[in-house]
């Protein structure tokens, strides 16, 4: 029977104090969007009960038969493995949620209405809950949130507890992470929220416990600094072109310093969901406040001319892309994900499209959602072959793992002139060159 809790269900009896930091405590989680869906389903992953309310009976009979509406790595197994333990439960009755709960993650994709809907959950709130904010919200919203609870007469303790989820390894980041960020002043509420997270605890992770407003910007300030460190590495690769050095050593390098570590050491630009709302947030902040942040200005700069870097690769080797045949193999903005959001690909094709090219694209798994974000003539195509045929230049986007075990003696065979443009550096250049391709990658001679 699919686990559907029905609106009509009768709301169930409160649970008793005593149970509140057992293992199997009732976790409540309101949002059936991508945060949500991860939120709950690595929730129940760790062994306890979690109902998730939405409002939309359709998406939440889909979700509950293990049907998503977006792609993420590994995170439909795991749906369908905590909905057949019985450990997941979807509901469209807030009520009935609400009061079945002792911990309520407000996990909404958007931080819009985000008070209207703390407050319409803490009328149902009668034993104390803790409302846990994981919507990535701008510095001062939790704050407010207490206050209007305070001023409503509302029993609940607030925790700001940002999440650091990358699109593509959401999972792998919710059960591994560097650390746990909690923003209370309630010590009841970090002992409970401690014991949720015991698998993690007990392997090491570091529990920081702070303040709202410090736990509200460790997740703007992360995504700020990380935009930072790829601007970084975006214009040093830009210099390995003009002194025959490669970029990719120099990043493996790099990265192998303890101080810096490898991870977003790759030319490109930060995309996703919620990369460009962090930052808006984080710039809106400091400049309500009398701070100039040039540090961030500056590196979202550099990595918005990355794809203008692209367009001038393409552009030299072809003379010119008015009337030539470009195809694209990728359009999300990173590999495991269904997310076009800020996705370079897709501000490449708008270009190419804008200079008069012909654009063909592929990609395994975001094409839906790039017909959505693309208007135009591209034509899509069923596989990364069909995207090669007869076109003037193949440009590598997207690092999709299959595109580096492609045939490309086949593809040799079928495109119109031999030019890849491999903006991830995915491919071995000096076999690409060797096949007779004429092989452009991104810092490297």
């Amino acid at each position: 029977m699919t686990p559907l809790v029905s609106e009509r269900a009768a709301p169930p009896q409160k649970p008793c104090r005593s149970a509140f930091l057992e293992t199997n405590m009732q976790i409540g989680v309101y949002g059936c969007g991508y945060l949500g869906t991860v939120v709950a389903a690595c929730l129940a992953d760790f062994g306890v009960p979690v109902t998730a309310y939405g409002s939309d009976a359709v998406n939440t009979t889909l979700l509950a038969s293990g049907i998503l509406p977006f792609h993420e790595k590994n995170l439909s197994d795991i749906v369908r493995r905590g909905v057949r333990a019985g450990r997941l439960m979807y509901s469209t009755h807030l009520q009935s949620m609400v009061q079945r709960s002792e911990i309520i993650y407000l996990a909404e994709d958007s931080a819009q209405s985000i008070e209207e809907i703390s407050l319409e959950i803490s009328q149902f709130c009668d034993h104390g809950q803790i409302l846990v904010l994981v919507t990535p919200v701008p510095v001062g919203t939790a704050q407010r949130i207490e206050n209007h609870f305070k001023a409503a007469g509302r029993q609940v303790v607030v925790v700001s507890h940002p999440v650091f989820l990358s699109e593509g390894c959401a999972v792998e980041d919710f059960n591994w992470p560097d650390r746990i960020v909690l923003g209370t002043t309630s010590s009841q509420a970090v002992s409970s929220l401690k014991a949720l997270y015991r698998p993690l605890v007990m392997r090491g992770v570091p529990v920081i416990v702070t303040n709202h407003e410090t736990a509200e910007l460790v997740r703007e300030a992360s995504t700020a600094f990380l935009a930072t460190k790829v601007s970084f590495i975006n214009e040093l690769s830009s210099l390995c072109e003009h002194v025959s050095a490669d970029a990719v050593d120099l990043a493996l390098a790099l990265g192998l310093d303890k101080r810096i570590a490898p991870r977003c050491l790759q030319p490109g630009s930060l995309g996703g969901s919620f990369a460009e709302s962090d930052m808006d947030s984080l710039a809106n902040l400091a400049a309500g406040s009398g701070v100039s942040l040039k540090i961030l200005t500056a590196a979202r700069e550099v990595n918005r001319e990355f794809c203008d870097r692209i367009m001038g690769k393409i552009s030299k080797v072809l003379e010119t892309v008015c009337g030539k045949q470009v195809g694209l193999l990728g359009l999300a903005f990173k590999p495991n994900t269904n997310s076009v959001a800020s996705s370079t690909s897709i501000r490449l094709a708008r270009e190419l499209m804008q200079r008069g090219a012909h654009v063909k694209a592929y990609d395994p798994i975001a094409m839906p959602d790039a017909q959505q974000e693309l208007t135009g003539n591209v034509r899509y195509c069923d596989s990364a072959y069909s995207v090669a045929e007869g076109v003037d230049a193949l440009v590598l986007s997207t690092g999709w793992p299959e595109f580096r075990a492609l045939d490309f003696d086949r593809i040799k065979r079928i495109i119109r002139r031999p030019v890849v443009v491999d903006t991830k550096n995915l491919l071995d250049g000096a076999r690409m060159r060797a096949m007779g391709f004429e092989y452009l990658g991104v810092g490297r001679a």
